[in-house]
């Protein structure tokens, strides 16, 4: 009996500090840092989140863009920041699942200085090609691509990013090849090819939409059986027979490494909420983007696995970046 009552005991003091961590944080405005230019899918997700996170916290809720190094700059400002909650960065697979692959030399180490907090969305990437570009359908696109015979060019958000890779990935599978234009986040990306700067790219549906509702852009295939309803009725790669051509371009929340668990876990349950509100979710889905949710460990899983997976797709493709 003595020993349960000092376990008893020990549990109940452990409680109390982690309880009182989470009541009493934040104690000042949190900055959330998006390593993407505004106007991009991580920006409309980290202003939508900040408005009514404000009111959950009772703080300011900032949002500062930082985009650059394919995402780098951005994600760097959480991994150096105080372990205390108050600086989250909603990064991307880029920085976090390739960057270790890609460049010999990464500001952080995303697995060890870096805590995955909650997913916020995850999207396929969605295949479009200007209005320039002859073609209407997947298979037009795949016979026009090699018929090029490398005089095609896509665009990218940045080198090392999801859009770039999986495009790489795509030209490798249909045997073609193409220039790459890469540029500093999704607004001008997709503007080059509604434009005729670019032919193609690969890149979540937000950026592209306007222009597609414009006839400057048209849309072809996504790269996951899974996708929202508002693109439903776009044929998948696997369709075509390139099932290897799975693209997944997920975001989330990440904080410093030592952070307290219980400031991760309310910042996680608090997001959670959020991403459950019908009018969060219905305005998510309005831009192409599908919120996710979950648990920090659920989240930690995906990016261990995406890491894992890609990885071995970027030595494969023998991709390496300054």
């Amino acid at each position: 009996m003595l020993r349960r009552s000092l376990l008893a005991l020990a549990a109940t003091l452990v409680s109390v500090p982690l309880a009182q961590a989470q009541s009493a944080w934040p104690t000042k405005p949190v900055r959330i840092v998006v390593p993407a230019p505004a106007g991009s899918s991580l920006d409309i997700i980290a202003r939508l989140l900040g408005d009514k996170l404000k009111d959950r916290w009772g703080q300011a809720v900032v949002v500062e863009n930082k985009p650059g190094a394919g995402g780098m700059l951005g994600t760097d400002v959480a991994a150096k920041a105080a372990p205390d909650g108050h600086t989250i960065a909603l990064s991307f697979n880029g920085p976090i699942a390739f960057a270790p692959y890609l460049y010999a030399k990464v500001p952080y180490d995303a697995a060890k200085d870096l805590v995955p907090v909650v997913m916020t969305t995850s999207q396929p990437n969605v295949l479009a090609v200007g209005a320039h570009v002859p073609v209407k359908t997947l298979a037009e696109f795949i016979a026009w691509a090699k018929a090029k015979n490398g005089a095609m060019n896509y665009s990218s958000l940045g080198n090392g990013s999801s859009a770039h890779l999986t495009m790489e990935l795509f030209l490798v599978e249909i045997g073609a090849k193409a220039q790459h234009i890469p540029f500093n986040g999704s607004p001008p990306a997709a503007l080059a090819v509604a434009q005729g700067e670019a032919d193609a790219c690969f890149m979540v549906a937000p950026a592209l939409m306007a222009h597609v509702r414009n006839n400057k852009a048209r849309l072809l295939a996504v790269s996951s059986s899974q996708h929202p309803d508002s693109l439903k009725d776009l044929p998948t790669m696997a369709s075509a027979g390139l099932k290897n051509v799975e693209s997944l371009a997920w975001n989330g929340l990440f904080v410093a490494a030592g952070t307290p668990e219980a400031v991760v876990a309310k910042i996680n349950a608090d997001v959670n909420a959020t991403l459950a509100d019908p009018a969060v979710r219905s305005a998510l889905d309005a831009q192409g983007l599908t919120p996710v949710g979950g648990s920090a460990a659920a989240f930690r899983q995906v990016v261990e696995a995406d890491s894992a997976r890609w990885g071995a797709v970027i030595r494969k493709l023998g991709v390496k970046l300054d």
